[in-house]
């Protein structure tokens, strides 16, 4: 019997690993955590029964324990409850689903604590790479990679040596815009960002989908996760989202993984350590599929990928600059204080702005994200 806990239980991930979780025996959820999102939380509490239960926000969590006090779930809430979850002793994977930079904490707790890490939280190691890989290294503790892209890669490296990698190529759909032009932007609408053509997932990545700056923190991303430098890291638009991800190799083979658009497979194939176990759902049917077609990204009009690279080459404090810029960005769009394109302008000046810091702790990171949010907050 597997035993985990999910940071972020509420979300698209959490709720796709809960799915795994009812339908396989060996596996047991003794922890989650959510943000607010406490109605959820609670029919999860009698759903899985777990032992202990985390709430970000603490007036939800004294409501939650109200409401949960006929169970044996302890409820914990604010960022100590989230790190005393990600450290709990019976867990011994944590599933790190919660988005923002708020998972950090929890992210390098747990590591110390010696657990496991099914990582779908991109700010940790968007942010903070420099310090959760050689933390991970010390304590002996293997990062799984949830995000699809990047489970791809890990698939595709089973049984290989990571010195003979070429290059990383790292796939997108193009995001609801694909092909539209910089004009066609400006009057794009929060309806028409949150339209992806493949995939159901939570507001603030399927907007940063439609912005390219999902794939910008995936590439940042990926060079932490494989230990590849930034320059051997390729993005290429495929728009069906049949294959996830490729590597090339020294000798020019070309590895991919494909599979419909499922987060399930690559959530299952962390929480089994890169094992293959049976997951319902449908299959690809190369009989049906009219065409797999290639394109280079339009980096000029979908300016969050170049920005990323950008943040990601001068490293340091910039990228943790550049993500919270996009988050504070991203709310602001999608309760209609600004348009589409007022995304990238806010991203470009607040990093024109950053006085760079180098090699940041965890407490710097999260005090350059406040900095950051109070810059953007003061103008927009």
């Amino acid at each position: 019997m597997k035993k985990i806990a999910i940071l972020g239980s509420t979300g698209s991930i959490g709720t796709q690993t809960l799915d795994i979780v009812s339908k396989n025996d060996d596996l047991q959820v003794v922890g989650i955590a959510a943000g607010r999102n406490i109605d959820l939380l609670e029919m999860q509490i009698r759903r899985f029964s777990p032992k202990l239960a985390a709430v970000g926000d603490e007036e939800k969590a004294e409501e939650l324990k109200l409401r949960v006090k006929d169970t044996n779930c302890k409820v914990v809430g604010g960022m100590e409850g989230l790190i005393e979850l990600a450290v709990m002793q019976e867990a011994e994977m944590i599933v790190t689903a919660i988005v923002g930079m708020i998972g950090i904490r929890p992210t390098v707790a747990a590591i110390c604590a010696g657990k496991n890490i099914a990582l779908a939280n991109k700010e940790t190691l968007v942010t903070a790479g420099h310090i959760i890989m050689p933390l991970a290294k010390e304590h002996n503790v293997k990062i799984f990679p949830v995000d699809s892209e990047h489970s791809a890669i890990f698939q595709a490296l089973n049984g290989e040596n990571p010195k003979t990698i070429e290059k990383l190529l790292i796939t997108a759909s193009g995001g609801p815009f694909r092909g539209k032009k910089t004009e066609e932007l400006k009057n794009m609408q929060v309806e028409d960002a949150l339209k992806h053509p493949n995939w159901a997932m939570g507001q603030k990545i399927t907007i940063d989908s439609a912005t390219l700056v999902n794939k910008g923190l995936e590439v940042m991303e990926a060079k932490w996760l494989f230990n590849v430098d930034l320059d051997k890291i390729e993005v290429v638009v495929q728009p069906q989202s049949v294959i996830h991800s490729m590597i090339e190799f020294q000798d020019g083979s070309v590895m991919a993984q494909l599979g419909t658009p499922d987060m399930r497979l690559p959530i299952q194939y962390a929480l089994y350590e890169g094992k293959r176990k049976y997951l319902d759902g449908e299959r690809l049917d190369f009989s049906k599929l009219a065409s797999i077609t290639f394109e280079k990204p339009d980096m000029e009009t979908f300016k969050g990928l170049s920005l990323a690279m950008q943040a990601s080459k001068i490293g340091e404090s910039m990228p943790t600059v550049f993500n919270a810029a996009n988050e504070k960005a991203v709310a602001l769009f999608l309760s209609r204080k600004i348009g589409f394109l007022d995304i990238y302008k806010i991203i470009e000046d607040t990093m024109n702005e950053h006085d760079l810091i180098l090699n940041p702790t965890v407490e710097e990171i999260l005090n350059i994200e406040q900095d950051v949010y109070q810059r953007i907050e003061g103008r927009w």
